[in-house]
């Protein structure tokens, strides 16, 4: 019998709710890429912005806003002229750094994997040819 074979029907459960609820925090295109963005420490919108390529600034001012609701990022406003927004990490997003470290390793192991399987496949066609 695997190890998956003996999960019970409520340990299913229980893992289902879990990530979901995960998902639901830190789940989607952005909201990791920010809060990595964010560990080299403070920044302001518009460095944060170049940092993520791709993002527009709807997306980026959402993501920012439901990133401190969730207690990972915190806003700092400066009254001064012009006035400076800084956004960073507070201590609970440290929370995230075994995650993030896993999810960067089976990343780039994924990548290797499929640039294998497609140097394979054109070795295949040139052999089949």
């Amino acid at each position: 019998m695997s190890k998956r074979d003996a999960r019970s029907h409520s340990e299913c459960l229980n893992t289902l709710t879990a990530i979901g609820d995960a998902l639901y925090v830190i789940g989607g295109k952005w909201k990791l890429r920010v809060i990595v963005t964010l560990f080299n420490g403070r920044k302001r919108f518009n460095e944060i912005q170049r940092t993520i390529e791709g993002i527009s600034a709807k997306v980026l001012s959402s993501e920012l806003k439901e990133l401190e609701l969730n207690g990972f990022v915190t806003r700092t406003v400066h009254a001064q002229t012009p006035v400076v927004v800084e956004y960073e990490l507070t201590d609970y997003a440290d929370t995230l750094n075994e995650v993030l470290a896993s999810l960067s390793k089976w990343g780039a192991q994924h990548r290797d994997k499929l640039r294998q399987e497609s140097k394979r496949s054109q070795a295949a066609a040139i052999d089949y040819r």
